[in-house]
């Protein structure tokens, strides 16, 4: 029995020694140390021997089944190893060469200006208010002194959806006029409203029947036109750079009385004519003026009482004027050839 023990010994070492791969040495495994192996066979003719040989022998073929097993778990290991270095020799990455580079998006300029004059006109006290842009009539019309049949409705040529009281609205003015009634009449109101208004015109390289129009409203007691060109000035001059100067000449809008347009000195040519300016010096960025008393009185103010002013600008004109953008349309493409340098242009701005 003995003699059977160490043949079996040298035999499995031998073959151990000899395997080449995981697989030979799986197969080994299976061979001597499974349920059919040479070593189970002996451990069965245990219960046919006395009680001492019983002892003895059942301690060699431990020795022996715990031998092989070691060394079949070292080479085991080893070709694991070997697998593993192969594997990461022939998926090795050069991380010295250059990456590719996937195309991405920026923020676009048109919402980054927004951000931005709302962030000017935040930091002197202003809410930021929003409204339907599904309107009334009334509130788009009506309440900001232009009663029906007024010639003005024809110029802003407004989308209507229902029998000419229900529309697109044609100018953000509404969400003032909602913010007056709401207050009541009796409240200090300081707000923008910036959002999408919507008028039929051709979409060409200045003009779009959807644009971004920003309104800001400021009704107290004792307002007047010093304090809208103070708060003008603040706006522009956080824009275009603190040398930017503001001026007003006189305009007429139905909703504000006395009116004005707001113009910059050119920042191209710093006011000595260039094409920009058309040779003038100064460009028109605004509409603006003391809030009509009818305006104030339909929404709920005495304006015996109480004064303000409104002021208004497109936010695509802004953004073409300080990122020098020609073509209104550029805001809207999703194309990213056509958006590559607005990143770009915006730090180069800031």
């Amino acid at each position: 029995m003995k003699e059977k023990v160490n043949a079996l010994k040298e035999e499995a070492l031998e073959s151990i020694l000899k395997s080449t791969n995981l697989k030979e040495i799986n197969d080994l495994k299976v061979m001597y140390l499974g349920k059919k192996g040479p070593i189970s066979e002996l451990t069965n003719h245990l219960k046919e021997l006395a009680q001492e040989e019983k002892k003895e022998f059942g301690k060699v073929l431990n020795e022996l089944k715990n031998e092989i097993t070691s060394k079949i778990e070292e080479k085991i290991k080893y070709y694991e190893e070997q697998e593993i270095k192969e594997k990461l020799e022939s998926e090795k990455i050069d991380i010295t060469l250059p990456g590719v580079k996937i195309p991405m998006g920026s923020p676009n300029i048109l919402e980054h200006i927004i951000e931005e004059i709302e962030a000017i006109c935040m930091s002197m006290g202003y809410d930021v208010v929003d409204g339907p842009e599904i309107e009334e009539d009334k509130y788009n019309f009506e309440l900001l002194n232009i009663p029906k049949g007024h010639p003005a409705r024809d110029a802003q040529d407004t989308f209507y959806i229902q029998e000419e009281e229900i529309l697109l609205r044609s100018q953000t003015s509404p969400v003032q006029a909602r913010t007056m009634l709401a207050a009541g009449g009796d409240k200090p109101i300081r707000m923008i409203c910036p959002g999408k208004t919507y008028r039929r015109d051709d979409d060409d390289a200045t003009h779009s029947h959807q644009f971004m129009q920003i309104e800001g409203l400021l009704v107290d007691k004792n307002i007047s036109l010093s304090d809208l060109k103070g708060t003008m000035d603040v706006i522009f001059k956080k824009l275009f750079g603190p040398t930017c100067e503001v001026r007003f000449r006189p305009s007429y809008y139905q909703f504000t009385e006395p009116s004005v347009e707001t113009d910059i000195s050119c920042f191209a040519c710093k006011g000595k004519g260039c094409s920009l300016c058309k040779n003038t010096g100064w460009i028109t960025v605004s509409g603006a003026g003391i809030v009509h008393p009818n305006v104030l009185r339909n929404c709920g103010y005495d304006p015996n009482v109480w004064s303000g002013f409104a002021f208004g600008f497109g936010a695509e004109r802004l953004a073409m004027l300080k990122y020098g953008i020609n073509d209104i349309r550029t805001f809207y493409q999703t194309d990213l050839r056509e958006t590559k340098d607005f990143d770009r242009k915006e730090k180069n701005n800031d």
